[in-house]
């Protein structure tokens, strides 16, 4: 654990020494703002339109939470997609590029120790940044009255997103050397998981069954409206778990050719 704690430091120092990774942030918070004080903007202005029109009912079931906060992470899920790949592609590719990776693969630590620095040290990253995307939230706290059980379960979804897409990413960057492949590779396979249920939509039968469990959308989109079920989160653990799993073995495999 202490070689996996000490490659994490090094690789998260490293993320910001690399402008990179200051783009990617500046440009998560930059559009989580926008999403969110838009979509604030819009419910006020379908708040004063109903209380000009004195309807009690409809004013009742306006909710900040389902108007503001769940389409604002549903947003930012999608930015993630776009982002991941371009903080993971350089975890394993640019060691290979620069030919640092065989140092990395001889020095007296075992290759899962190698993986879980790496993956630590990206995963910080998503939630320093996901932590920061918390802003949002505090000013409903501030001055609206939201639900913050459900907009917890929200932000806890986004990160177990967000840690899954690393895993992912780690997985894509240690089978090539080019960081590019990486990225694509890495976005290919998350909008995949995005989609898989698509054409299952309105079906039935076992099959059916299956390919919705495999959706992304589908766990996050239950912790949004917050219910946390065992059953997400065990999807998302099983995720993280087999990607780092498959990205463990391709590193062994590269040791030993």
């Amino acid at each position: 654990m202490k070689n996996s704690l000490t490659i994490a430091g090094k690789e998260l120092s490293g993320y910001f020494l690399q402008p990179v990774a200051y783009v990617v942030m500046t440009v998560f918070l930059l559009l989580g703002g926008f999403f969110f004080f838009a979509l604030l903007r819009y419910f006020e202005v379908t708040l004063t339109a109903y209380s000009a029109m004195q309807n009690p009912e409809v004013l009742q079931r306006l909710n900040l939470n389902e108007r503001v906060i769940e389409p604002m992470l549903h947003n930012l899920a999608i930015v993630l997609v776009i982002l991941v790949p371009a903080i993971t592609m350089r975890s394993f590719a640019e060691e290979k590029r620069t030919g640092t990776y065989e140092l990395l693969l001889t020095a007296p630590i075992r290759t899962g120790e190698i993986v879980a620095g790496k993956f630590i040290a990206a995963a910080a990253f998503m939630l320093i940044m996901i932590g920061l995307a918390g802003m949002f939230p505090l000013i409903l706290v501030a001055f609206g009255n939201p639900e913050v059980g459900v907009m917890f379960s929200g932000y806890l979804g986004l990160a177990f997103l967000a840690v899954s897409f690393v895993s992912i990413g780690l997985f894509t960057s240690s089978l090539t050397q080019n960081q590019i492949i990486a990225a694509i590779s890495c976005f290919g396979l998350l909008l995949l998981l995005f989609v898989i249920s698509w054409p299952a939509q309105g079906g039935g039968g076992l099959l059916v069954g299956l390919v919705r469990y495999l959706s992304l959308p589908d766990h996050f989109a239950q912790m949004v409206t917050g219910v946390i079920d065992t059953r997400d989160i065990v999807y998302f653990l099983s995720l993280i778990f087999v990607a780092l799993f498959l990205t463990q073995r391709s590193v062994e495999s590269a040791r030993w050719r």
